[in-house]
């Protein structure tokens, strides 16, 4: 079920100078969210108050504290729409289209079988959060594996540090191993059963590279141009081995034995 709720800024907390992290919280005590049936992986539509700005902007769930009825999204300046986000005050509104699309897979493997490496670059760091917390949550303690250019651009250390072992690479060596994640020796030679992948397209496929080698089961959430959200508008078209699919609806996280990435010249 879909929900259009209009919720309040608690904070937005700068994190450097392109992210942002929104609390958001029901506008209204009295009106409760219905934050559990949100999975990680699944997204919101977001309705900006910006002159020119007609379409909703999609972002991904970052993460969701059911006790406190709070909702975490990860924002990163690139436009007007999301530089408008970035310049909220708490008692802000906004107005919500959610939860959309399809999350990543929990696998039911028993308890020291499920070995689940999260890797995450950029903005793509977002879903990674909410993924380890309900896994956390089943009482497995995943591997999160985070990627950026320099270390002030790896974001929320201290929150994935909450229910993760949590590495790092950066291309500069700032923090954690230098070079990409694709040369962490976590990816490269860590015993798990799945991987999960957010980020940089090119990322992704390298990342979804390794596993298949590995014959590692690997989801990506893919990062599709999005307009409408619900499937209607056709912008967002993925080519995958069962056809064009829409990514708002049919994603945005795929399997990647579903995708032509490795079949394409």
């Amino acid at each position: 079920m879909k929900y259009n709720h209009k919720l309040r800024v608690a904070t937005n907390t700068k994190l450097n100078d392109s992210y942002f992290l929104l609390t958001l919280v029901p506008e209204h005590n009295e009106v409760r969210l219905s934050l559990p049936e949100i999975k990680p992986g699944q997204f919101v539509q977001v309705l900006t108050d910006v002159q020119g700005a007609f379409l909703r902007r999609p972002i991904s769930v970052c993460d969701v504290d059911y006790e406190r009825q709070e909702l975490f999204l990860l924002v990163q300046k690139v436009g007007k729409g999301t530089r408008a986000l970035a310049s909220l005050q708490a008692s802000d509104s906004l107005d919500l289209l959610y939860p959309l699309g399809q999350g990543f897979t929990l696998n039911d493997l028993p308890d020291g079988e499920y070995r689940p490496l999260l890797v995450g670059g950029g903005v793509g760091t977002a879903p990674m959060l909410y993924l380890a917390r309900c896994i956390r949550e089943r009482g497995i303690v995943p591997d999160v594996l985070l990627g950026a250019r320099s270390a002030d651009l790896i974001v929320m250390q201290d929150r994935f540090s909450r229910f993760a072992n949590l590495h790092c690479t950066t291309e500069d060596g700032s923090l954690g191993v230098k070079g990409f994640v694709t040369s962490h020796p976590t990816l490269r030679e860590g015993d798990f059963s799945h991987i999960y992948v957010c980020g940089p397209k090119a990322m992704m496929m390298a990342v979804a590279s390794l596993a298949r080698q590995r014959n590692i089961p690997c989801e990506v959430s893919l990062e599709n141009t999005m307009a409408c959200g619900i499937g209607a508008c056709l912008c967002c078209v993925e080519n995958t081995k069962e056809g064009n699919l829409c990514v708002c609806t049919e994603g945005p996280v795929f399997n990647t034995d579903r995708l032509q990435w490795f079949e394409q010249k």
